[in-house]
């Protein structure tokens, strides 16, 4: 058992994300194929007699709760409940991933503090443990664990790994303010009320791209059905997806729940042209360059890794 376990865990990018109708518990049916992408955030776990507590540094670490909100926290709890101890332990994030981004930075952080916790303390959780814990802490965090690439469906918990034939290069815009998940997911249910909502299937020539590392098929293919209601609320994002496409994107998409806009090229170097585009365009706070598949969580320091 180590003194301290670091865990490096991935972003996300929502590929194709199809949203079902509101269902009677709040929640939305989804075909939610995922992406991780090497943008990560890294969360050590240490003994500590006052745990859990957490801490943060990196770009806009002021914006992570620090409370047992946080789904680290809350990972940390949920696995020492299940075996019979104490979360007697601080956990820090290392942040790198954009917060309130749609990219998942706050599932990721749960992921890998389970996956830390689990390290450190020698519960040799099964992989369908993890899983099922990281199902009650979120819809995005089993994704989190695996990474890869996957296919989500019920509210996106429910995992079947895809195979993917190639890198996909991606540049993110970050905007200069956060989005609400919640308040997106609402938006669509305004925008939707009276309208007939077709149940989420995953798009065959969307898989077929992935599968074969077709950059064009799948720039053919992506699609956010939360997109429009992301715009509606935040409706500056337009001009970012067009500087976007203006410079050479093979696509341009709202990065799940936004506000991170998301533009797929075809190479390293079209991935420059289009970051300094948007750099110079006036419509984001800052750009990032990261490709795809990325690891899912990972112990770098400390321990073996997952799956093992």
């Amino acid at each position: 058992m180590s003194a301290s376990v670091t865990v490096r865990v991935p972003a996300k990018v929502n590929v194709q994300l199809a949203v079902g109708a509101a269902r009677p518990d709040g929640f939305h049916d989804l075909a939610n194929v995922f992406l991780a992408v090497g943008l990560y955030d890294e969360v050590t776990v240490t003994a500590s007699p006052d745990g859990p507590r957490v801490t943060c540094d990196g770009p806009d670490a002021d914006q992570v709760p620090l409370d047992r909100t946080n789904l680290a926290a809350r990972a940390a709890e949920a696995l020492a409940a299940r075996h019979g101890r104490t979360p007697d332990v601080h956990l820090h994030i290392a942040k790198d991933i954009p917060v309130a981004g749609g990219m998942a930075g706050g599932s990721a952080d749960g992921a890998g503090a389970l996956l830390a916790c689990d390290a450190l303390w020698g519960t040799n959780a099964s992989r369908e443990e993890l899983l099922d814990i990281c199902a009650e802490l979120g819809s995005d965090v089993p994704f989190s664990l695996v990474g890869g690439a996957a296919l989500g469906t019920g509210r996106g918990e429910k995992l079947r790994v895809l195979d993917v034939g190639g890198t996909f290069h991606w540049v993110f815009a970050m905007a200069d303010r956060g989005l609400s998940t919640p308040a997106v997911f609402r938006e669509f249910d305004r925008l939707g009320e009276g309208t007939d909502i077709p149940e989420p299937v995953a798009s065959q020539p969307l898989l077929d791209a992935l599968a074969k590392g077709d950059a064009d098929a799948l720039a053919a293919a992506v699609s956010n059905d939360l997109q429009p209601a992301a715009l509606s609320l935040f409706p500056e994002l337009a001009d970012t997806l067009a500087a976007g496409r203006a410079a050479g994107a093979l696509t341009a998409l709202v990065s799940g729940s936004g506000p991170t806009t998301a533009f797929l090229v075809r190479d390293p170097e079209a991935a420059v042209k289009v970051t300094e585009a948007l750099r110079t365009s006036g419509t984001c706070r800052s750009v990032r360059t990261a490709s795809g598949p990325a690891r899912g969580a990972t112990v770098v320091r400390g321990g073996g890794e997952f799956g093992e």
